[in-house]
């Protein structure tokens, strides 16, 4: 079965995360895919909407770190990198219906998406502080923005997980509905913005969007750099050796490893 299904019903075309036995985990190759499926869908006069979902009991719960390991995104033209071009440069409609686990990119490339509709399971969280990394998809820019500094802090430096409820709270969530009906009151939205005249609801998109264009991009840039040198850092390397032997990471000889060898 492949990662990810399309499916075209009309003018919409529905994007499913398809790995339900390890919660749609996104491997890099899953994420060149949904970029090219969304500049596909950018340049496609017969698609009006996109819609993203999650096959099994979750979303995605974000990088597939066996993946992560072996593929680590360097600081430009890495898979994810594309995808977040695709995503600041989207101008259609695009609709998540979002249940279970939204895990790192789940949530922040949230963001992203004009409706996102929550089920009562769905339960977010950005852990890259757990694992010594820093946000991407531009989160470090646009939570701040979005939420304030001290509930960014919270969700950032904490690495809290919160619930639908919460994330609508703070604005992440257009609305929270029960499981039974996620997809299709998704659907019933996707169809709504189909049937509007197009090149408007295009041209309102652009204009709501283009004032932070430019500074979207500069911070996923920034992100990615940091990035590249945080997932290659003695902090990311005892946190997966943790992850793969299940016990907690020990952080406290990190910081003088790394300090010898910035000096």
């Amino acid at each position: 079965m492949p990662d990810i299904v399309t499916e075209r019903s009309g003018s919409i075309l529905r994007i499913q995360l398809n790995r339900p036995a390890k919660k749609n985990a996104l491997t890099s190759s899953m994420y060149g895919a949904i970029a090219d499926l969304l500049d596909g869908a950018a340049k496609d006069d017969g698609t009006r909407v996109v819609l993203w979902h999650g096959l099994g009991d979750s979303f995605t719960a974000g990088n597939d770190l066996e993946d992560f390991v072996k593929n680590p995104p360097g600081p430009v033209g890495s898979p994810q990198a594309r995808l977040n071009e695709a995503l600041i440069n989207f101008t259609k409609p695009l609709v998540a219906a979002v249940h279970g686990a939204a895990i790192g990119s789940g949530t922040t490339m949230l963001m992203y998406c004009d409706f996102v509709y929550a089920a009562e399971s769905a339960r977010f969280q950005l852990p890259f502080i757990n694992l010594g990394l820093v946000p991407e998809f531009g989160s470090s820019f646009a939570l701040p923005l979005r939420l304030g500094h001290i509930r960014a802090a919270e969700m950032i430096l904490l690495g809290q997980p919160f619930d639908a409820l919460q994330a609508t709270v703070l604005g992440l969530v257009t609305r929270v509905v029960s499981d039974q009906t996620l997809l299709s009151v998704a659907n019933e939205v996707a169809q709504r913005l189909a049937e509007k005249p197009a090149g408007a609801l295009q041209a309102c998109k652009r204009l709501m969007t283009r004032p932070l264009r430019e500074q979207l991009e500069q911070a996923a840039r920034l992100e990615a750099e940091e990035f590249a040198a945080r997932v290659r850092s003695a902090e990311a390397k005892e946190a997966f050796r943790a992850f793969f032997e299940k016990r907690r990471p020990d952080f406290t000889r990190t910081q003088t490893a790394e300090a010898i060898h910035d000096g």
